[in-house]
């Protein structure tokens, strides 16, 4: 990790994380990868014999064994007429009695023979043409439309593996995080309030975490806390003077929370309203410095005022003392705007009255009968 607060460039390496476990993943995935593209040409090459099975069944064995039974039942049509010729012939010679009554029926017998032959053949091919073929046909289409599914299922695999692989690879990229401009890098700091870890080598970080910020140096801004007495006369655009350790600017009221910031015994249980002040660039001006707020919410010429201090709020009105000729008295007040300091004065007095500070320290009368 580079030091909070360094200045980089853009390209200088800010936050490195710990690769170890993603290494070890891209090994695995690599060798699921290598062996899923193993399956994947054994498949291929599975698919390819499977679609060149069926022609060379239709057009080799089919065709060969077809042909084979069409010879066979060729000769055997041929012994048949043979055999039919020789029996004519010996019933022939038996009427003239030039052979015996046996050999005529060995010659039946071998005509009954050759049918029978005849017929087999006949079967045999009808067999292959209606139900050997198609069955074999069947399943080689069969056989190929499971290896095309396992083709299939196999190229998913190599898909989804690439795909770890690839998502792994990217993630070791992002464990080098480098700046994509020049400023200045810091480290987000949890309040101890809220119990979270601080930003520091060799903490756990998760998901979606802030690891570092580079602030605009150049569009600062201020962050007061405007109590709620007074937030509704805050609005965007006020004028407002920002004292630092070395230096005081003018600033422009930018922003106005619409609900309050949290409250509790680190605020001293005040109600106050996140306001945001711009400044101006240029001042050297670095993030987490502290500063002092002033906002212009009225401003008011040639009127009279009145400290503060030297008014008593009572159930019956404002007063102040004033010394005169003849003694301190009271007078009722009719007030203005103030700024804590000092108070305009309506109604009560005029210019050259001499007020009393702090009345109730002095006078009786505020202590008894205000």
């Amino acid at each position: 990790m580079i030091e909070s607060g360094t200045e980089v460039k853009s390209g200088d390496e800010l936050v490195r994380l710990d690769t170890l476990l993603i290494e070890e993943e891209i090994s695995e995935r690599a060798m699921y990868a290598h062996l899923a593209k193993s399956d994947l040409a054994r498949s291929a090459a599975d698919v390819a014999a499977a679609e060149l099975a069926i022609p060379e069944y239709l057009q080799g064995r089919y065709v060969s064994q077809l042909a084979a039974l069409e010879k066979d039942l060729a000769i055997a049509e041929s012994t048949l007429r043979t055999a039919k010729d020789m029996l004519g012939h010996t019933k022939m010679m038996s009427e003239s009695q030039y052979v015996s009554e046996l050999e005529v029926e060995e010659r039946t017998f071998a005509v009954e023979q050759a049918d029978l032959d005849v017929k087999l053949k006949g079967t045999q091919i009808d067999v292959l043409k209606r139900f050997a073929m198609p069955e074999e046909l069947a399943t080689l289409n069969g056989n190929l439309a499971a290896e095309k599914a396992t083709y299939e299922a196999v190229k998913e695999r190599v898909y989804a593996d690439e795909q770890r692989l690839a998502r792994a690879q990217q993630e070791i990229e992002y464990c080098v995080i480098a700046a994509k401009s020049g400023g200045m890098a810091i480290y987000p700091t949890g309040e101890k309030w809220k119990e979270a870890r601080e930003i520091e080598e060799g903490a756990t970080v998760h998901q979606d975490q802030v690891l570092l910020l580079m602030p605009d140096l150049s569009k600062m801004q201020v962050k007061v806390g405007i109590h709620e007495s007074v937030v509704d006369r805050i609005n965007e655009g006020l004028p407002a003077k920002v004292t630092l350790p070395d230096q005081t600017l003018d600033g422009v009221v930018s922003s106005v929370s619409l609900v309050t910031a949290p409250t509790g015994w680190w605020t001293g249980n005040e109600v106050r309203y996140d306001t945001f002040v711009d400044l101006p660039s240029g001042h050297r001006l670095r993030p987490g410095m502290s500063a002092e707020v002033e906002v212009l919410v009225a401003r008011h010429k040639d009127v009279l005022t009145i400290p503060v201090v030297a008014i008593v709020e009572t159930e019956k009105g404002n007063f102040c003392w004033v010394k005169t000729a003849h003694g301190t008295r009271r007078r009722s007040l009719g007030l203005g705007d103030t700024n804590d300091v000092f108070t305009v004065v309506e109604t009560g007095l005029k210019e050259g009255d001499e007020v009393v500070l702090n009345p109730t320290a002095f006078i009786e009368e505020t202590q008894t009968n205000p």
